[in-house]
């Protein structure tokens, strides 16, 4: 059945607008934020409530039911912070300055005395039936404004204005883009084991507004985003035959790639969107295949009598990592575009699978299977410095966050005697390893993917 029409009216802001930009320190400023440490020592921040005047109050809440529109937006900045294990948000009780006041002047000795190292303030009202949201970060032992910005949008927008002021502190504290604008697609899971019950799923990469893609009739995996977050490419089975399939996220359009001869995994786009690459089984090998979308012509880059399977392009577009069978057990492999070059990198103990492409291209995640455990990792594209992040009896499918920093993946747990007891969810850890935590879904979640910004 063609899943119904759907738009995602929340993807685009109506208006950004940039306002101020003020004073930008250099690496030498008073704060700095080590992210090579995890959670080690996190920044003390203190995150006010914006302010808003009373007629504000009044017509925001008509129109979003929302009483203190102030309060929530700055939990969603907390809240994300927090999540990053590099800030300490202050609790809000401990607050001596009122939200209006700290906004244009604030007591900075008053914000020293609960320990306070960064503050971020804000004001939010409506005008022309348009939200508007400004925000100040400052540094509050050496008493300077640090940044001041001020957004125009649709009031609806208000969580992903929250998400926009992370990413612009996050990236001032730390020098590195953020990553709290983003999605994540997944496959929601319900039912028992033997009978699950799978449908495409988006939400904010914190876990809210969650909304299905598909009716959950037909199996559906390994869900992933195209270049411009605008359309996804995934596997489902139709009458017990997978097919990859292309589906528009904002017309709800969809389409089957191709019907292609004996079993297809892991499909995944380039970097550019132009084509798609994944795995074709047949004859008890598999082969890695590219198509080109605008005349569906298919290359086939890979051809050995062995399973290769789950490629996925460097940033650049040149090279293609991937696992192969190849050497008598699974490893990972890298080599060019074209199918040329091909080099074993892991040769560790161990089996390694779904090897992922860092944005940043200095890495390349992976799973890997060891005496039983499961493991999420990372080595340097030539195999060396290989770090295991975490392990868990069932965990699998990194896959990173657009600025590098972070890995999203699933974690199965395991039944009882009597079957029961499973369950899927998603989880995050950082490259220090210190920093996993579980990702809130509605229902069971696997096969995430994560989104590039959608504001720049």
């Amino acid at each position: 059945m063609r899943e119904k029409c759907w738009k995602d009216k929340n993807l685009k802001f109506l208006r950004t607008l940039i306002v101020l930009l003020l004073i930008q320190f250099k690496a030498y400023a008073l704060i700095e934020v080590d992210i090579t440490r995890g959670n080690l020592s996190p920044l003390p921040v203190a995150v006010s409530p914006l302010s808003s005047d009373k007629k504000s109050l009044v017509e925001i809440e008509k129109i979003l039911k929302i009483k203190d529109i102030g309060s929530e937006i700055s939990s969603v900045v907390e809240n994300n912070l927090k999540q990053t294990g590099l800030f300490n948000p202050l609790e809000k009780d401990a607050f001596l300055q009122k939200p209006d006041i700290a906004h244009f002047k604030p007591r900075f000795e008053d914000w020293k005395l609960i320990k306070a190292q960064a503050l971020i303030t804000g004001k939010v009202e409506i005008i022309n039936e348009n939200l508007r949201v400004e925000f100040r970060l400052w540094d509050v032992l050496a008493a300077k404004e640090m940044l001041a910005i001020a957004f125009t949008t649709v009031p609806t927008n208000w969580r992903r204005v929250g998400h926009i002021i992370t990413d612009k502190v996050y990236e001032r504290l730390t020098g590195e883009k953020g990553y709290f604008d983003t999605r994540i697609i997944y496959v929601a899971e319900e039912g028992p084991k033997t009978k699950r019950i799978k449908k495409l799923a988006i939400m904010d990469q914190d876990g809210f507004n969650v909304k299905y893609l598909t009716l959950g009739n037909e199996l559906v995996l390994t869900p992933r985003f195209n270049p411009t977050n605008q359309m996804i490419t995934y596997l489902s089975y139709f009458r017990n035959l997978p097919r990859v399939y292309l589906l528009d996220i904002e017309t709800g359009i969809q389409e089957v790639v191709g019907d292609f001869p004996g079993m297809t995994f892991a499909p995944r786009f380039s970097p550019d969107g132009k084509k798609i690459i994944m795995s074709f089984a047949s004859g008890g090998n598999s082969d890695i295949y590219t198509m080109d979308l605008e005349n569906r012509i298919v290359e086939r880059i890979t051809n050995h009598p062995s399973i290769d399977t789950s490629p996925s392009y460097s940033p650049n577009g040149r090279y293609i990592c991937f696992n192969s069978d190849r050497s008598g057990y699974q490893q990972i492999y890298v080599m060019k575009s074209d199918g040329s070059n091909v080099k074993r990198i892991s040769f560790g103990r161990g089996l390694y699978g779904t090897p992922v492409w860092s944005p940043r291209g200095d890495l390349i995640a992976f799973t890997k299977l060891h005496k039983g455990k499961f493991y999420i990792g990372v080595m340097r594209i030539d195999g060396s410095g290989e770090r295991l992040l975490t392990e868990n009896f069932y965990q699998e499918a990194p896959s990173w966050s657009p600025n590098g920093r972070v890995l999203v993946f699933y974690r199965e747990t395991k039944t009882d005697e009597k079957g029961e007891g499973f369950s899927a969810k998603l989880w995050s850890i950082d490259l220090t390893g210190y920093n996993e935590r579980q990702v809130h879904t509605k229902t069971d979640a696997s096969d995430p993917s994560w989104s590039s910004l959608l504001s720049n």
